[in-house]
C-alpha cells in the first residue's frame, strides 16, 4: 500500500473527511513520527508497534570495484519494532 492509497482508503472508509482533509491527516501523523525521531524520542503506538533511532557505528569497507579501503561514518537509523498484536494478526492471515 502507498501512501496515496492510503489516503484515498480513509476518505472512502471513513466518509467524513475529504480526500484532501485525509491527506492532511496522514501528512500530519508521518511528519509528528519524523519530528519525534529527529528529537530522540521513542514513538511507541500500542498493538502496532514501535518506532526508535539506533546508532550504527562507523566501521571500514572495501570498495568492490577498486579495492580501495573506505571510512563509513557513524550514523542514525531510524528502526521500526512490530507489536505483538500486529505480528499475530499478519501470521493469522498466512495460515
Amino acid at each position: 500500500m502507498t501512501k496515496s492509497e492510503l489516503v484515498e482508503r480513509l476518505a472512502t472508509t471513513n466518509g467524513v473527511l475529504t480526500r484532501k482533509e485525509s491527506e492532511l491527516v496522514v501528512n500530519i501523523v508521518f511528519a509528528s513520527i519524523e519530528n519525534a525521531l529527529k528529537q530522540g524520542d521513542k514513538v511507541e503506538i500500542r498493538g502496532f508497534g514501535s518506532f526508535t533511532v539506533r546508532e550504527r557505528g562507523g566501521r571500514q569497507a572495501r570498495n568492490p570495484k577498486s579495492g580501495e579501503i573506505v571510512d563509513i561514518p557513524a550514523k542514525k537509523t531510524p528502526f521500526f519494532k512490530t507489536g505483538k498484536d500486529l505480528r499475530e494478526k499478519v501470521n493469522d492471515l498466512k495460515q
